[in-house]
């Protein structure tokens, strides 16, 4: 039973987090000639509209990209993501808020190609509305993005980065992901993997960075934005991260001068943090 709609979710502080990444990273890809393909494995809709009721229900967008809005002191990354973000919002209020396909659109070439995976029969069927008009550029699949990922790879121009971001609500999630990882650095050992998951009090959540850390890709780059301390009571996000399987290498430094400004930008108490190191696989 999928329950997870990330329509209540949209523009938080692990999206930003999440998507400014995400533009980095094919950003870094276009910089060569030959195409590259984008692959989310978990889609969602495509674009959220912040005045919905599910949006407004929790209205997390306000701790989150709403608080980078107005601010005209954004370091580079950050202000190339926002700028993305306000090619839904050409009257300059934030109104709607692109997931990660609409961003990944927006920042390929017209040689790349975006393959798009949605489980959740919904949130399949407005992403299929949203990439009607495409054309051969985006392929949208309604099934599980695992097993899509893995029919993928390698893909024909061996150059790639993949989102794999589930929504972890399935505590099997952990292991599939890390199942999943293995067999794509088998199929395609040179692909760029960027792994995003929750900050929460559950050993699986905690351990899963250490866990990524540890498959055999060439090197990874951990990213993490905490906003808040953990509650008392063990319940709630109160952060988010990144693993980023065979990253850039000038992804750590331009992260460097990024997150210290999003730690205080979107901080909810002095629990407020950032973690970003990086490593590279040692032979035995």
């Amino acid at each position: 039973m999928l329950s997870y709609r990330h329509a209540f979710h949209a523009g938080n502080h692990a999206d930003v987090l999440k998507h400014l990444i995400l533009v980095q990273l094919i950003r870094h890809l276009g910089q060569k000639e030959k195409p590259f393909w984008v692959i989310d494995t978990h889609a969602g809709a495509g674009v959220y509209d912040l005045d919905a009721a599910r949006a407004r229900k929790l209205a997390e967008h306000e701790g989150g990209i709403g608080r980078l809005w107005a601010r005209r002191d954004l370091p580079a990354p950050v202000a190339d993501y926002v700028d993305l973000a306000r090619r839904l919002n050409p009257g300059g209020t934030l109104r709607k808020y692109p997931g990660s396909p609409f961003l990944a659109l927006w920042t390929m070439r017209q040689q790349d190609r975006l393959r798009l995976f949605e489980r959740h029969g919904s949130d399949a069927r407005l992403l299929r509305k949203n990439f009607h008009d495409a054309g051969q550029r985006v392929i949208v699949e309604d099934t599980d993005g695992f097993a899509g990922l893995r029919a993928l790879l390698p893909p024909p121009p061996r150059r790639a980065v993949a989102l794999i971001d589930p929504s972890y609500e399935e505590k099997q999630d952990y292991e599939r992901v890390i199942q999943a990882l293995k067999d794509a650095l088998e199929r395609f050992p040179g692909g760029i993997y960027a792994v995003w998951y929750p900050q929460l009090t559950r050993l699986e959540a905690r351990q899963l960075p250490q866990r990524l850390k540890r498959l055999p890709a060439k090197g990874w780059l951990h990213v993490a934005l905490r906003v808040r301390a953990p509650a008392g009571d063990g319940f709630g996000m109160h952060g988010s991260g990144l693993v980023v399987l065979n990253p850039p290498w000038t992804l750590h430094d331009t992260l460097a001068g990024a997150l210290p400004f999003l730690a205080e930008a979107l901080r909810e108490d002095a629990g407020a943090g950032f973690t970003l190191d990086r490593g590279q696989r040692t032979e035995d």
